[in-house]
């Protein structure tokens, strides 16, 4: 039924409303449109026939432009490229536009199937008791791989509003806007443009979404709205403006400006509100408060001083105004106020979570210079040959900072006035507004401890009540393998212990699984980030303190994306429950969170995958020692083919020389450089994440999410145990998670376009061992599941994986025929390159969810 909805609601749908495109407002549309089908045609009758990028697109020169001078072969191009970024965002409109008639909203994983099922089993009590504790905690960050700009997201809206009306007249219309708008930022967007294009998404979609799901969510458990005490059941997160990690852009000045920006937009969201449920409350004793109400956000929306300067003060009036209503009117329009009180405890005066993060290193460096300040040379030199638990000590005793003005290194100048940033923040918006500091790269209790001390010293507290979270981020292999010892050791220490406690014995950990992948592979990284939650939730049990885990995930599953609430609702009970918190970014933030139709399903489908988990223990989420033996061979084969492959000579070249890497700090799509650190030649530890994973889907090979799979299941085979890992598929929901994720990066990859590089001396062998690896996870993996074909069990992603594919499928050639001549010539053109970079666009756009 879903399939044949797809199939009407979109796929024909977008056969009809592309054929408009003939008149959009484009030099010579006509002609683009009318060669582009032709272009398409050839390119996939071209690698049926093991065709070359370059001899594709040089027969379709030969035949149709023949008499045309290279320029306008090449401008032609460029047209058919700006053509396909539109047929895109058409497919994007389409597709959410029928979001309702292609998913179950109503169905498994929605609020009102959580409730029918424990009324049904009687476990309505233990529901609300695990609602009162739970947390679902989606951070935005700034992570560029959003390739839309504000204005054409703006266009897509207002597209889907007309597409759900059928109203070809205004879809017209703004195809020919969309005809006429770039798409492509002139400037890299600053820290504080980034924040602006997410607050977007706070005023216009999750202020719509989290109150509706938690006031349907109440009701329907005759909670009383105002009586509820959880209002962090779901909320947002914020890295603009505060995620410094790499990004020179961010400073303390910037981390200020967002929380003011983050403030303002939510008190015209209370402004705007007020006004509405003002015109209903026209009585005695309530109108004059609800007009002190909007007189008071008023003032602090625009005046230079400001009525109210906490949400405690705005609930105040709110709640005697609803005391009023019930005493004198029986309660009248009573609803809607206390939907109102609702949004105000949950957003209060900060809208979303801000969080400073930095890297371990730069704390090292800030604490080598204070000391060195501070007792001269020498001591450093001492300091350096302490043990670790010697330099805690150390430390420990320092009880005051040199002067800011003392300080030589501006950089670390800017990270102690980051601390007063944190202060003005807390004091403006409230606690709620930024109350944690993450450490990624974090490697030892030394790198907690120095910004511990950090905060204690730049913070004004009274003594033993320092008011912020120190969050590690755990990354690598190697560190997701340490993290239990290290966080035991910071439980033992009596000071850090000492601030937990006032901290209500609370510690979040922070997990990346796109920096994991990036180290180990797919499968090691999956697997260790899990045994380092079991390990980490049973340390922290043993020493009282309740763990939160908090996973950076990115949008495809190479970084922890994919079907995510699969993941949660496979983890057994070894892992510590009481909050969900992911990272999400870039087209993941659009496609998934983008519509409040879209926004509350997703969100939904979080909530009860983390409830349900508690409530309904399953076999399926208890791995047994034999299921996590198997697991581990597995992921130690696959780690080690892994290791082998990144250990290879070409490599780093053909990240290099070959992808698009390179073009990645080109694209003007944000404001954090390519890579950490100021050296000039490319290395791997140094290089992010989300450019490496990006680089292999615009190849089309998508490495980072099922390399190493196939040589693992292989092994299983070889030792005759295949039989097992079928079983472990089929019982364990974990396992099965991982594979089906994997499932979608293979659907995503095309290695015909690529093929032209066995010819390559420099890469050929490197290439063969991708292909070969690709055509044994695919066979592996249907033989494992069953399957005849790649997401049989998912036939809307399927559908949509496939068209998306086919309607990109000219900018990959395209992209592959420029780099391929620029190889085989051994010269970078300057219209070549301008060639692969236009194209990258519409090739991670059309994927949605590809770095």
């Amino acid at each position: 039924m879903i399939k044949n909805n797809y199939q009407t609601e979109v796929a024909k749908r977008f056969t009809i409303y592309n054929s408009l495109f003939l008149d959009l407002p484009f030099s010579d549309i006509n002609r683009t449109g009318t060669l582009l089908p032709i272009l398409a045609s050839k390119c996939e009758e071209g690698y049926q026939k093991d065709k070359t990028p370059k001899q594709i697109i040089q027969g379709f020169f030969d035949e149709l432009m023949s008499k045309n001078s290279n320029d306008e072969q090449h401008d032609l191009l460029f047209k058919m490229v700006q053509y396909v970024e539109r047929q895109v965002v058409l497919f994007d409109s389409i597709e959410d536009a029928a979001f309702d008639k292609i998913h179950d909203v109503k169905g498994k994983g929605s609020v009102k199937a959580l409730i029918a099922r424990v009324d049904n089993d009687r476990k309505r009590e233990a529901l609300i008791e695990k609602l009162k504790n739970f947390s679902v905690r989606l951070t935005l960050t700034a992570h560029p791989t959003q390739f839309y700009p504000g204005n054409v997201l703006g266009i897509i809206t207002d597209l889907e509003t007309a597409i759900k009306n059928n109203d070809l007249g205004n879809i017209n219309l703004l195809l020919q806007q969309l005809g006429k708008t770039g798409f492509i930022n002139k400037e890299k967007p600053t820290p504080l443009d980034e924040a602006v294009s997410l607050i977007w998404f706070l005023t216009n979609v999750f202020y719509k979404s989290i109150p509706d799901i938690m006031t349907r969510l109440l009701n329907s458990l005759e909670i009383p709205l105002h009586e509820w005490d959880n209002p962090g059941l779901l909320k947002v997160g914020f890295w603009p403006g505060g995620d410094r990690d790499g990004n020179p852009f961010v400073t303390h000045d910037i981390t200020v400006k967002v929380a003011e920006r983050l403030q303002k937009w939510i008190l015209r969201c209370y402004y705007r509100d007020v006004r509405v449920i003002k015109r209903r409350l026209t009585f005695k004793h309530v109108e004059p408060i609800m007009q002190k109400v909007e007189n008071g956000l008023f003032e602090s929306l625009f005046e230079e001083h400001s009525y109210y300067h906490t949400k405690d003060e705005l609930l105040t009036d709110l709640m005697e105004a609803r005391k009023c209503l019930v005493e004198h009117h029986d309660g009248l329009f009573l609803e809607q106020l206390d939907e109102f009180i609702l949004k105000v405890k949950i957003f209060g005066f900060h809208f979303a979570n801000m969080d400073v993060r930095q890297d371990s290193r730069k704390h090292d460096g800030l604490w080598d210079e204070v000391i060195e300040l501070e007792m001269g040379k020498d001591a450093l030199k001492s300091y350096h040959e302490l043990s670790e638990a010697e330099k805690i000590s150390y430390l420990f005793d320092f009880e005051k900072l040199p002067d800011l003005s003392q300080i030589q290194d501006d950089f670390h100048k800017e990270m102690l006035k980051s601390f007063d940033a944190i202060q003005t923040v807390q004091k403006e918006n409230g606690e709620d507004g930024l109350h944690r500091y993450i450490i990624s790269n974090c490697q030892s209790a030394l790198h907690m401890l120095e910004v511990f001390k950090l905060a204690q010293l730049n913070l004004k507290h009274e003594e033993g009540e320092l008011p912020l979270d120190i969050v590690p981020l755990f990354e690598t292999i190697d560190d997701l393998a340490e993290a239990p010892k290290i966080m035991e050791q910071l439980y033992k220490n009596p000071l850090y212990a000492k601030h937990l406690k006032f901290r209500k014995n609370k510690q979040t950990i922070m997990l990346g699984f796109s920096d994991g992948t990036k180290d180990g592979g797919y499968i090691r990284a999956n697997w260790s980030i899990l045994q380092a939650k079991e390990e980490l939730t049973r340390v922290s049990k043993q020493y009282d303190v309740s763990v939160v885990f908090f996973d950076g995930r990115g949008g495809p599953p190479a970084r922890g994306g994919g079907q995510m609430h699969n993941f949660y609702a496979s983890l057994g009970p070894k892992v510590e429950n009481s909050e969900i918190q992911i990272t999400i970014q870039g087209q993941t933030i659009s496609a998934n969170y983008g519509k409040p139709i879209s926004c509350t399903y997703n969100l939904e489908q979080l909530l009860c995958a983390g409830i349900e988990n508690e409530l309904y223990p399953s076999s399926e989420k208890n791995l047994t020692e034999e299921q996590r033996a198997l697991i581990n061979r597995m992921a130690d084969v696959s780690y080690q083919f892994y290791k082998d492959f990144k250990s290879h000579p070409q490599f780093l070249p053909y990240l290099e020389h070959v992808t698009p890497l390179k073009y990645f700090g080109k694209v003007n799509i944000g404001s954090r450089p390519l890579k950490r650190g100021k050296d000039t030649g490319l290395k791997f530890d140094d290089l992010r994440a989300i450019p490496f994973v990006g680089s292999w889907a615009q190849m089309k090979q998508n490495i980072p999410g099922f390399f190493g799979v196939g040589a693992a299941l292989e092994a299983l085979k070889k030792e005759g145990r295949f039989e097992e890992v079928k079983a472990l598929y089929n019982d364990s929901l974990f396992f099965r998670s991982l594979l089906g994720n994997s499932m979608q990066s293979l659907a995503k990859s095309f290695y015909k376009s690529t093929a032209y590089l066995k010819e390559d001396k420099r890469y050929a062998e490197l290439w063969e061992l991708m292909f070969s690896e690709y055509s044994r996870t695919m066979k592996y993996i249907l033989e494992v599941s069953e399957m005849d074909e790649l997401l049989q069990d998912n036939p809307t992603s399927k559908d949509s994986i496939a068209i998306r594919e086919k309607i990109v499928l000219p900018l990959i050639t395209i992209q592959q025929y420029a780099i391929q001549t620029m190889l085989e010539t051994g010269e970078d053109d300057p219209v070549l390159q301008k060639l692969i970079l236009r194209t990258m666009f519409g090739i991670i756009n059309a994927a949605r969810n590809a770095a």
